[in-house]
């Protein structure tokens, strides 16, 4: 965060805290200074103040995920398990709520329950690319090699230029020992930022010459 925007941050926080004080049973200022801490990477006085926007108003749906994503980032897969679960029975078509759902369950090695969570959040929408990415990934690691590569490629209809799709696709590939489009997604990976696992670029490279 640069110097004028960690300046403007802070303002904000000064603000809220201002409000807080005016109004004290109003959950908006405490969900937005947990924005503001957030965005400043201070994740435990984030997750303070979304727990205090949720017991002001206990469905404030967007509090809940906000911390679910928290609890990620902390490696609390549990407490992120059980506040996305609240947020999704609270708003059932939420798709985010499914989807970072989906991801704490791909997480904790819960395949069958990542996978339904991330197809309920493509069905309620379906240009949604994020949680194609983790069912893919789901059915990578369930075996299913044909499915993660169907999913992939809807997911590269909507975000031709996303490296994780493209690293799904190489993965997909190689395990099915496709080498010519394992080593193209690759590239295609690495060319749009994304961090390529070392190890299998290297095992591609006695291939690119076959």
């Amino acid at each position: 965060m640069r110097e004028t925007e960690q300046q403007t941050v802070d303002e904000w926080i000064a603000e809220l805290d201002e409000e807080i004080i005016k109004n004290p049973t109003s959950a908006r200022p405490h969900y937005n200074l947990g924005v503001a801490y957030a965005s400043k990477r201070m994740p435990d006085e984030a997750v303070r103040e979304f727990k205090n926007a949720i017991e002001k108003n206990p469905g404030m749906v967007e509090a809940y995920v906000n911390l679910g994503g928290l609890y990620i980032q902390k490696d609390e897969l549990d407490n992120a398990i059980e506040v996305n679960q609240k947020a999704a029975q609270l708003r059932p078509d939420f798709p985010v709520a499914h989807a970072n759902l989906g991801f704490t369950y791909l997480q904790k090695g819960y395949i069958d329950s990542a996978i339904d969570s991330l197809e309920r959040a493509i069905a309620i929408a379906p240009d949604f690319v994020r949680p194609y990415i983790n069912l893919a990934s789901a059915y990578l690691q369930e075996g299913d090699i044909e499915k993660s590569i169907d999913v992939s490629r809807k997911a590269l209809e909507l975000a031709p230029e996303y490296g994780p799709v493209h690293n799904n696709l190489a993965v997909a590939y190689y395990y099915k020992e496709d080498f010519k489009m394992a080593t193209s997604h690759f590239d295609k990976a690495k060319e749009f930022g994304f961090e390529v696992d070392v190890k299998l670029l290297n095992a591609l490279e006695t291939h690119r010459k076959e």
